[in-house]
């Protein structure tokens, strides 16, 4: 299609705003907020145009956080994926089927949430819209001021979820804002929109697919004294959705949930910080249809159903979203537990990736530069595509604007960064392209792996380690009680001193940029050798044969011995085989699920596949997890493990990798 030259438009309330500069180092503290009157806006848009003959039509739009597209009254598609102004993602969708001959109507529900967290670039008083339509090549129609606008009054907050994530909602069917979509909606009333006077957007189209939506009926539907009960069967990501009758402001009261408690009703202040209990207002009439907008992960659900209301049993849905997820990696072998556990993973690949990889669908929804290692790769093997790990990689680059060492949630206002995951950049780079043999990927990934190899270098010492990391996160392992006794001090600004893992993955990222240059044709680092020597001479504790976590230390961690594998260190094979037995002893459960990744991925690198499959049909790790009756991977092995812990993570997804 040829230029994109629609106006953003928005309200009168918001068009004229100078927009907020949210980003910063993490440690460089800053409070981002701006007056509650902005935050949680829907705002609708409505056009009416007039199609003669055509044989096909296409749109591009946008918004700013989100948009939900209806064409005469039916649901066309929702986006995009979240973006920085520079780089801002519009969606191209061909519209023909929903388009008549005629008169059409074209309306979209946005959203500004004015959150400071993982989910969007928000709060930075950024609200808007943009679109087109052609037809057979000819401009139909483009966001301007002749489109009409109005808030939707029908959504209000019932408080906060997760960590600032969402906004629990309160739904009044009642509204005049309600069926907005329909073409005989009278919009009379309505205000027409405003051209933005401060639209900094680069906009640049979506390198992913729309999401798939669908809707899901009940496993379960149990009729109670305090209303329904019902099980879905799985957990997934998306919107309950049923429709119901009763008086004027009769409210049916939603909880939804992971887990059951003993009593049987659904754990809906759930474990991983997130309380979902929200509303549905009746407006009294002859149907009203429950109508969410944010998304939620669930399995479960109570209706709380005030006497006299009636509720459609038949409509009761889960109106699941996902990535488009088509599976071309099976397991192949013949142990029915590790098909179990590969099917899990499998399901949480399919059910938990959105328009990014998430850690989580629901507390934080953020798309973390670490957590893509193991997601991301795993989406990639499972479905032969690379294009969501791509983007995110991508995303992860135009992060190097607040620091070149790369953020580690991306596109997000919530800065945070975490070194070990900055340092498993060009690891994942290097993984993608001998996946896809994308030459022109790496080469424009190449520049900002060394970007964050001069990151780094600034805390680089004469023995060739680097320390004292301390504008970023060290992580190791987590949760924190699961680093099996890691002697380093790792608090917020963590202690003086070398330690293992970071040099760990200090070490293995020299040696994937050193394949990555050999691959472009370039010489190798100098610097790969001295910090190969320097790691060894302080970590290896040459009477046990075992790596240590920390300078003088005598303490040998599983994490310390699983980077040092890892990273490949040049020791002799007794040794090698000293710490591969040594991994197999402590097994898996003495780290966090996040660590077995670079356990599994060593070993079955070393041609270790007996220990691969015996560490994972171990009972403590993804076997405890079905025990406890997932269908998608836990966070952690067992809930007791993490106080907040979430029943949807697909960092614990590795199998899907490492299985064949």
């Amino acid at each position: 299609m040829s230029e994109f030259s629609a106006k953003w438009i928005s309200n009168k309330d918001f068009y004229n705003l100078e927009p907020i500069y949210v980003f910063h180092k993490d440690v460089d503290k800053k409070e981002i907020d701006h007056d509650d009157k902005y935050k949680n806006k829907h705002i609708l848009f409505r056009k009416k145009i007039t199609l003669d003959t055509f044989e096909k039509a296409a749109i591009r739009i946008s918004a700013d956080d989100y948009y939900k597209l209806y064409i005469n009254g039916e649901f066309v598609t929702q986006g995009p994926a979240p973006g920085y102004n520079f780089n801002y993602y519009y969606n191209e969708i061909d519209v023909t089927k929903y388009l008549t001959k005629g008169e059409n109507t074209i309306a979209v529900h946005t959203f500004y949430q004015g959150l400071v967290n993982r989910v969007w670039v928000s709060c930075d008083l950024r609200h808007g819209f943009v679109f087109d339509l052609r037809a057979d090549g000819k401009l139909i129609c483009r966001s301007d001021e002749s489109w009409k606008c109005a808030y939707h009054t029908g959504f209000s907050s019932l408080g906060l979820i997760g960590y600032a994530t969402q906004f629990a909602e309160c739904y009044d069917s009642g509204a005049s804002e309600v069926g907005f979509e329909a073409p005989d909606f009278d919009d009379s009333a309505w205000e027409n929109a405003v051209i933005k006077t401060n639209s900094d957007y680069t906009l640049v189209p979506q390198p992913t697919k729309q999401l798939d939506i669908y809707d899901v009926h009940p496993a379960i539907i149990e009729k109670r004294d305090y209303g329904y009960f019902i099980d879905f069967g799985f957990e997934a990501v998306g919107y309950l959705k049923f429709t119901a009758k009763g008086n004027k402001g009769d409210t049916v009261i939603m909880r939804c949930g992971e887990e059951l408690n003993d009593d049987g009703t659904v754990r809906y202040k759930m474990r991983c910080c997130c309380d979902y209990e929200e509303k549905f207002i009746l407006s009294g009439g002859s149907a009203d249809t429950l109508n969410q907008y944010d998304y939620k992960a669930f399995r479960y659900a109570d209706l709380i159903v005030p006497e006299g209301v009636e509720i459609n049993e038949a409509s009761i849905v889960f109106t699941v979203r996902h990535y488009p997820y088509k599976q071309v990696k099976k397991y192949t072998g013949n142990n029915e537990l590790l098909g179990k556990i590969f099917r899990l993973c499998s399901d949480t690949m399919k059910y938990g990736v959105q328009e990014c990889f998430m850690d989580c669908p629901h507390r934080e929804k953020g798309q973390y530069l670490g957590d893509v290692t193991i997601s991301g790769i795993a989406h990639m093997e499972l479905t032969g595509d690379a294009s969501m790990i791509i983007k995110a990689l991508d995303n992860y680059c135009q992060s190097s604007f607040i620091c070149k060492g790369l953020m580690t949630v991306a596109p997000s206002s919530f800065m945070q960064e975490i070194a070990d995951y900055s340092l498993q950049f060009p690891f994942q780079v290097l993984y993608v392209y001998k996946y896809t043999k994308d030459m022109g990927f790496l080469k424009r990934m190449y520049p900002y792996v060394m970007n964050v190899y001069e990151y780094f270098n600034a805390y680089r010492r004469e023995n060739g380690l680097i320390e004292s990391v301390k504008d970023k996160w060290n992580l190791v392992d987590w949760p924190m009680d699961l680093r099996d006794g890691y002697d380093f001090e790792l608090t917020t600004i963590i202690g003086e001193g070398f330690h293992n893992v970071l040099n760990g993955f200090y070490l293995a990222m020299l040696k994937h940029i050193d394949e990555i240059r050999s691959i472009l044709d370039i010489e190798p680092l100098c610097a790969t050798k001295e910090t190969e020597k320097g790691y060894i001479d302080m970590f290896l504790n040459k009477e046990t044969k075992l790596f240590v976590d920390s300078e003088g230390s005598q303490h040998s961690s599983y994490q310390s011995n699983v980077l040092a594998l890892f990273a490949q260190a040049d020791v002799s094979e007794d040794i090698k085989e000293n710490i591969i037995d040594f991994i197999r002893s402590k097994t898996l459960a003495s780290g966090g699920t996040y660590m077995s990744f670079f356990a599994l991925y060593s070993l079955k690198r070393e041609g270790r596949t007996d220990i691969v499959e015996e560490l994972i049909c171990d009972k403590n790790t993804w076997s405890a997890m079905m025990d406890a009756g997932a269908t998608v991977c836990h966070e952690v092995w067992k809930k007791e493990q993490k106080w907040n812990v979430s029943y949807f993570h697909p960092w614990s997804s590795c199998p899907a990798i490492i299985l064949d």
